[in-house]
């Protein structure tokens, strides 16, 4: 009886490991064979590397790297893109989006209608940063403050 529940408990706690695993991104590797991209950004919430970057959403690649630059103050961030997606038109529109109930942040791409594509080390020229939640509900009640004192 002791080994039938050890054994149980054993499984349990490798269940729980693959489960953290899959929550946190970690178990998804980064592509080998794709190309990097750039997108700045003047807020980028709590976005972090190995995020994934999705088009018509689907996966087409995953967050490299976020950095700071302290010349511009906006966000930089590498995303390194699957390389059998090699035609992304060079006005896409990158977004940063929130998903399912633990808020976490990805990128999201639009696809322009230009005929150029984007290649290795090209700069995302349009970008929307972060919707935070914090100031769109201090605008809301701001607003409602000013409807009041009319």
């Amino acid at each position: 009886m002791e080994v039938a529940v050890g054994a149980f408990m054993a499984a349990a706690l490798v269940a729980l490991f693959f489960l953290a695993m899959q929550v946190s991104n970690l178990s998804a590797a980064m592509p080998a064979d794709g190309y990097r991209l750039y997108a700045r950004f003047a807020n980028i919430g709590s976005l972090k590397p190995r995020a994934p970057v999705t088009m018509a959403g689907v996966r087409v690649g995953r967050v490299e790297s976020v950095a700071f630059d302290k010349d511009t103050y906006e966000a930089v961030v590498t995303m390194r893109i699957d390389g059998a997606v090699d035609t992304i038109p060079e006005d896409t529109f990158a977004s940063v989006f929130t998903a399912g109930l633990l808020g976490e942040q990805y990128i999201g791409l639009d696809p322009g209608g230009s005929m150029e594509f984007l290649g290795d080390g090209d700069t995302i020229a349009q970008t929307q940063s972060a919707l935070v939640l914090e100031q769109m509900i201090g605008q809301f009640l701001f607003s409602k403050a000013q409807e009041g004192a009319e």
